[in-house]
């Protein structure tokens, strides 16, 4: 955005470039864009939007930050909300409509820190096993979705995402494209296979419109009941019904999928670098994390299964 001589541009506008230029230019995901885009918000209740950007200060920011601390949001939450806004003003700063980051200033909260929650193979195994045993919604689409979630360690955008096209010819691998349209392989043991095959062969039955043969007009792997794209909403969804009190009664979400497919390779003797590259970490601190769970885990089955560990008979 060009701006005339002494002209000096809005907060409203400059989130407004801001969110265009982290959605276009620098690839963030839909869920980034729309989780900064309600963090500005909470800058809006605070600060005027037609305040011109230079007069933004650290104190409104700090407002911003202790009006949400009343309201009781999360540390993550908060956390959030200042990540967002050295975001804009690092973009402000860049392109000449501030003179300095205010925002750096803010310090961020300690976050408590929590283990991923994975599931144990008996567990994996059984909810895999609960589309065929408990009739909720569509059995061979469910039981693929699992299992392929588990096989791959994915992200739920990147099955979401996943289409015919991406897989290979005996579906043993797939591209996927993550976090900052960043691509790479993933792969699916043979239960993941057998269920996608079965799966795609009901799928074709159910809508031959939307099968590649019958004119290429759905390319997305996983669809709703009503034959369109399942979306990310729509695989949490089922995850919650399959855990919820219909199903098992342990509720999860779709990521524990993820944290149990990088629990399992971490214990099995997979070194860390290749479980990164497989998860589509960028950076390696955020896989060390599983190794916390590993050690975690073992301690456990050490305390439960050694004879001097304190339990009396």
């Amino acid at each position: 955005m060009a701006l005339e001589e002494n002209e000096v541009l809005s907060l409203k506008d400059a989130v407004s470039e801001y969110i265009l230029y982290i959605q276009t230019v620098r690839a963030y995901s839909a869920n980034t864009v729309t989780g900064y885009s309600e963090d500005f918000k909470h800058l809006f209740a605070v600060v005027p939007e037609e305040t011109p950007i230079t007069d933004v200060d650290i104190l409104m920011l700090r407002n911003c930050i202790a009006k949400m601390s009343r309201k009781k949001y999360s540390v993550t939450s908060i956390n959030r909300f200042i990540a967002a806004c050295r975001g804009l003003f690092a973009y402000c700063k860049k392109f000449g409509y501030v003179q300095s980051n205010v925002s750096l200033e803010l310090k961020t909260l300690k976050t408590p820190k929590h283990l991923p929650k994975f599931m144990t193979q008996a567990e994996v195994d059984d909810l895999c096993r609960e589309p065929e045993t408990n009739e909720l919604l569509w059995e061979t689409r469910d039981k693929a979705l699992f299992e392929m979630l588990y096989s791959s360690g994915c992200r739920v955008g990147e099955i979401a995402g996943l289409c015919i096209s991406d897989l290979t010819s005996d579906h043993s691998s797939a591209i996927v494209t993550g976090k900052g349209q960043k691509s790479r392989r993933v792969y699916f043991e043979e239960d993941a296979r057998k269920a996608l095959d079965l799966y795609l062969k009901d799928r074709d039955e159910r809508f031959p419109e939307a099968s590649l043969r019958g004119g290429a007009t759905v390319e997305q792997v996983f669809l709703n009941q009503k034959g369109l794209p399942l979306t990310e909403h729509g695989i949490w969804y089922i995850v919650s019904r399959y855990t919820g009190a219909e199903g098992s009664g342990r509720h999860l979400s779709p990521h524990a999928f993820r944290h149990t497919f990088a629990t399992a390779m971490l214990s099995n003797g997979a070194d860390i670098r290749s479980v990164q590259e497989m998860l589509g970490h960028s950076s390696i601190s955020t896989t060390q994390r599983y190794t916390h769970v590993t050690t975690a885990r073992l301690k456990e089955v050490y305390a439960q299964a050694f004879p001097h560990s304190g339990k009396k008979d």
